[in-house]
């Protein structure tokens, strides 16, 4: 079998040229996850450390698996050769750290739903009541149950590198593993900063999304993957130039649909963010064209935990009203194209970087 290259030419199919299948990468993942989740539930001191097994498998029941593809696709990107198993470890060991990020970061947020699903520390609340426990306390403990089991999940995605095939040479792509997780402490802590603060600094709303969002979703996944392939230093620039923008425009695409979204489709309430006062590019582009009577009604709404649906939806008109929403839309075609630009020029094989293009397209026109 053969592919067409950049240029038009024939190759022939090796696993560097090979088109990566990104719903059998989804099914690989999947696979290694149970089955290593299932081993690790197995060996806990006690039952009583059931309900965060539980709560993590539903957790991960779900999820568009785009840190796992990303990583597998820096991987052909990178030319790599052999067995796939590591990789495809690698990749599912991802997912796992971005459990424990979603897990905190709901207890951070006190948010209710995740995925149309309660989230892990309202799960854990409420199989604490089910189990016989006082619901004066369940509130309580299923916030801590859930620091626990994000820690847990962390500890959980380690160990699955530990005991990878191949995992003596895992000191190749370490110091890539501790700039993203120093990197979405940072942002996370940004945001924690600049959140009950209605804002218009674009600029600071968008350094938020690069270290909270865009680093560990995108640049260092594709990278650890590229990594794991022997990349050389041209690839790995490529992948970042390609990466940020993108990584940019699907956090964009985020925050659009905390507002505007369909909950059906985005499995989460719309109006969290507001409520929240989280500082978004979509409010500080609102704050900075909306009249003065509307920027008045933006800083009393913003950041006001019971904010009814009424006055959520007279926010939501003055975004809209504002020419936020288009000018976010506009946004994110911008950096798509950036990093579709990139992938013409990037070293990477031909396939790989179709896959990318493909990626792209899935990560930044979407619904949910």
């Amino acid at each position: 079998m053969t592919v067409l290259d950049q240029t038009g030419k024939r190759r022939p199919v090796t696993s560097a040229t090979a088109l990566p299948d990104l719903p059998a990468v989804r099914d690989e993942v999947d696979a290694i996850l149970a089955d290593f989740l299932a081993k690790r539930a197995q060996a806990v001191p006690g039952p009583e450390m059931t309900p965060l097994f539980t709560t993590l498998s539903s957790l991960l029941d779900g999820g568009k698996r785009l840190r796992a593809h990303m990583c597998v696709t820096g991987w052909y990107a990178g030319e790599g050769r052999g067995d796939r198993d590591r990789i495809l470890r690698m990749a599912a060991s991802l997912e796992l750290f971005h459990a424990f990020a979603l897990i905190h970061d709901d207890v951070m947020d006190r948010s209710d739903l995740r995925r149309g699903r309660p989230t892990a520390h309202h799960a854990l609340a409420t199989a604490y009541v089910a189990d016989g426990h006082p619901p004066r306390r369940a509130t309580a403990h299923g916030l801590a149950a859930g620091l626990l089991l994000g820690d847990l999940v962390l500890t959980l995605s380690d160990d699955l590198i530990r005991t990878s095939p191949g995992a003596e040479a895992t000191w190749q792509i370490q110091p890539l593993l501790e700039t993203m997780r120093s990197q979405l402490v940072y942002g996370q802590y940004l945001d924690l900063m600049a959140t009950g603060r209605p804002c218009d600094d674009i600029e600071a709303a968008l350094r938020i999304v690069r270290y909270k969002t865009a680093s560990y979703t995108v640049e260092w996944p594709l990278r650890i993957g590229a990594a794991l392939a022997g990349a050389g230093p041209d690839v790995h620039s490529a992948c970042s130039e390609f990466a940020i923008p993108l990584g940019e425009a699907f956090q964009l695409r985020d925050d659009l649909l905390g507002v505007f979204g369909d909950p059906a489709k985005t499995g989460k309430p719309v109006g969290d963010d507001i409520r929240e006062g989280k500082a978004t590019v979509l409010m500080a582009l609102a704050l900075q064209s909306a009249s003065a009577a509307d920027k008045r009604l933006l800083r009393t709404a913003v950041g006001n935990p019971d904010l009814s649906d009424e006055d959520f939806g007279r926010v939501r008109d003055v975004i809209e009203h504002s020419g936020a929403h288009r000018q976010v839309e506009t946004m994110i075609t911008a950096r798509r194209h950036a990093a579709l630009t990139v992938l013409d020029r990037a070293p990477f094989p031909f396939p790989a970087a179709e896959a990318l293009r493909e990626i792209a397209g899935i990560a930044t026109v979407r619904q949910s």
